[in-house]
């Protein structure tokens, strides 16, 4: 049995799917519509007495950021009704190369029932188009994206915490010196926020934030195991050459990486690429000699490449590596052994 599942870090695996939004999820991204007015409600609620302390750290010590910046070629989609998420993910989709507009995304990201998007539709969706998926969760860190060229899709909470409204924009600028962010959002481009009020309107949606990549780009700030979930992704979502383009440049960066070269291999044997799998494969082994799940996923590559023998072999060392997959190498050692020569 072929161990197509890649392993997740446990961190990564723990942010694989988006949480829903803590209060009143069932309502998604209403009243999207108006943002700018929510956002003055929010200053008129008195909520700009809360403290924005990333900001405040940020603004002393900006570290190596530059004072300005704009991305002009991010493509702006007025957010009616109550789509924002199928507009915010049709901005960055569009500026990441892809030819798409917000009502080509409202049958994939839009659930009528809920009046909105959910941030796992934002997900989903993203991955479904072929694009690597990363998120953000720190200001310096969106700032950083924004500098590196990245627009970035952000989800905010514009009412309060027990009052929710969610929301949905796209981040394509900043200046420091002003204190202010720039968004695409609602019906509004080129809307500057103060970063202080856009951190806590940001910091009520969880501070959760998506970098859109095309697989052959990764993220300025992103850590490795970040960037394998959003591989994975990738992979799961059976978008298996963008997988593989993710994981290979992934690998590029961090060529030690043993489970992006085990995602590599997966997604390789899955295209039918077994030679590819099987150079992939063992890569991982000279990382990792004693890594069984290497060993076992290779006996199938070397069956598929008609080395029986050769199979046999690398599933014996599965089983003998063991753990907590032994039976399932077991499984794999009687299949093999079982296939005609």
């Amino acid at each position: 049995m072929l161990l197509d599942q890649v392993p997740i870090p446990r961190r990564a695996r723990a942010r694989r799917g988006p949480r829903p939004a803590r209060a009143r999820p069932a309502r998604g991204v209403r009243l999207c519509r108006q943002a700018g007015r929510l956002a003055s409600l929010v200053l008129a609620l008195g909520l700009a007495a809360c403290a924005a302390t990333q900001t405040e750290r940020l603004l002393e010590q900006p570290g190596g950021l530059p004072p300005r910046v704009a991305i002009a070629e991010v493509p702006f989609f007025p957010q009616e009704r109550y789509y924002c998420g199928p507009a915010a993910l049709a901005m960055v989709l569009a500026w990441s190369g892809l030819p798409v507009t917000a009502e080509d995304l409202v049958s994939q990201v839009y659930t009528p029932g809920r009046e909105g998007t959910l941030r796992s539709d934002i997900l989903g969706g993203t991955r479904r188009n072929g694009r690597l998926a990363v998120e953000v969760r720190r200001l310096d860190a969106l700032l950083a994206e924004l500098a590196a060229g990245h627009p970035v899709l952000v989800f905010q909470n514009l009412g309060l915490d027990l009052l929710p409204q969610w929301h949905f924009a796209v981040a394509i600028g900043y200046d420091l010196p002003a204190g202010t962010i720039t968004l695409h959002s609602g019906t509004e481009a080129r809307r500057r926020v103060a970063l202080a009020t856009f951190e806590r309107t940001w910091r009520r949606g969880d501070f959760w934030a998506l970098a859109v990549l095309a697989p052959d780009r990764l993220p300025a700030t992103a850590n490795r195991r970040d960037v394998v979930a959003g591989a994975a992704g990738l992979e799961r979502a059976g978008r298996l050459v963008e997988a593989e383009t993710a994981y290979a440049t992934l690998l590029g960066r961090w060529p030690e990486s043993h489970v992006a070269l085990m995602g590599l291999g997966n997604t390789r044997y899955a295209a039918g690429n077994a030679s590819g799998a099987e150079a992939a494969y063992r890569k991982a082994i000279e990382l990792r000699p004693d890594a069984a799940a290497a060993w076992n996923n290779l006996a199938y590559a070397l069956k598929a490449l008609g080395r029986r023998s050769e199979a046999i072999s690398a599933a014996q060392q599965a089983v003998a590596l063991g753990g907590a997959q032994t039976m399932r190498y077991r499984e794999s050692l009687r299949e093999i052994e079982g296939s005609s020569p």
